[in-house]
């Protein structure tokens, strides 16, 4: 359920509810019974956590890219892409 923040317009009384996204806005002020509470917009707090496809996908940092392995000779990765083979 999300929390949401609502503010009066009399008094200025500022209180988060949790409530049901189907759940009706609240309208009167707990705290001076006026018809002024009104829902504020606020920045979205939330963490993913798991294992799931953000994590998987968009979590991990760049991969970097694999060095290709060292010629025979030992002087560094193969121009030609082709270690190891017969010359």
């Amino acid at each position: 359920m999300p929390i949401y923040e609502y503010r009066c317009a009399a008094c200025g009384f500022q209180k988060e509810h949790l409530q049901k996204l189907s759940d009706a806005p609240l309208t009167l002020c707990p705290e001076c019974a006026q018809a002024t509470y009104e829902k504020q917009l606020s920045a979205v707090g939330f963490q993913l956590k798991g294992s799931g496809w953000y994590a998987t996908d968009f979590k991990n940092p760049a991969k970097k890219p694999v060095n290709p392995p060292p010629c025979q000779g030992g002087t560094g990765a193969c121009p030609s892409g082709a270690c190891g083979a017969a010359e």
